[in-house]
């Protein structure tokens, strides 16, 4: 058990020196992610008097800027260089069908859900534990679409289940920490229910949901420390863009770091290097 501890510290204590190394290296994404909401907020506008076909419109243009926001934080980790202007331009376009596929495999389904829990008195109570339940099974799925070789969107999912089914204690053990002040919180569970839900009906693959976890949190840490809603909202907006990208790189170090081996083999790592 005490290995298990140890190898688990240091492995977050390894990811988080090189989210910070890549933080660095990748600041521009904190603005591109800025400008890209921006976009899908103007676009989302446009596309509620379009129906239809506005719910596609505003699908594609989704995935185009999370595709383009997973590409940046995997050049952020692999690059040994700063981002620059160009590498923001050449993201556009990808991983678009990867986001594409996955959110067009889940829309069936859930839009069937959806019609099903209608007429169901404990439609809402059901419809929270399914989104809870696809918000832990398919969390790792953008980190599978940037960093592991997949062939359709089924083999995501697939890879996703297989990855939390076989990491889920390290994998979910810094999100249980920093979501602490809100599940503490009078209306904790109520509000992480909330939260779950539409994470998971997106699967991690839409953009506003991924500011969403970064949102909620800052909210919960600052009112637990007692900061005036006044300035705590100014700082919200202001930290939650550089927030969820340190987010995102930890998540994609932490995952390449656990895909890479075993929890056998990070508690040897760890014993072999106390004994040196």
């Amino acid at each position: 058990m005490h290995d298990m501890v140890t190898a688990t510290i240091e492995l977050y204590r390894t990811s988080l020196w090189k989210t910070w190394q890549s933080l660095r290296r990748g600041w521009l994404t904190m603005i591109a992610v800025v400008v890209f909401v921006v976009i899908l907020m103007v676009t989302a506008q446009l596309a509620g008097s379009l129906g239809i076909a506005g719910g596609f419109l505003l699908g594609a243009v989704n995935a185009l800027l999370v595709g383009a926001t997973l590409s940046l934080i995997e050049q952020s980790m692999r690059l040994a260089r700063m981002l620059t202007i160009k590498d923001l331009f050449d993201s556009i376009g990808h991983y678009f069908w990867d986001v594409i596929g996955v959110g067009f495999v889940l829309w069936l389904p859930l839009m069937a859900l959806d019609m099903g829990m209608q007429a169901n008195p404990y439609g809402q109570f059901l419809s929270y534990a399914v989104f809870l339940l696809m918000f832990l099974l398919l969390n790792p799925a953008p980190e599978v679409i940037y960093l592991t070789r997949h062939d359709s969107p089924l083999d995501v999912i697939k890879s996703a289940y297989e990855f939390v089914m076989e990491n889920w204690i390290e994998w979910f053990l810094p999100i249980a920490l920093l979501l602490i002040p809100i599940l503490l919180s009078p209306m904790g569970l109520r509000s992480f229910f909330s939260l779950s839900s539409r994470a998971g009906r997106g699967a991690g693959l839409d953009l506003f949901q991924i500011l969403m976890l970064p949102f909620t949190i800052l909210g919960g840490w600052l009112d637990a420390v007692g900061i005036p809603s006044s300035l705590s909202w100014f700082l919200i907006l202001f930290l939650t863009p550089p927030l969820a990208v340190a987010l995102l790189l930890f998540r994609g170090h932490l995952f390449a770091s656990l895909v890479g081996s075993s929890r056998r083999q990070r508690q040897f790592a760890s014993q072999s290097y106390r004994d040196e």
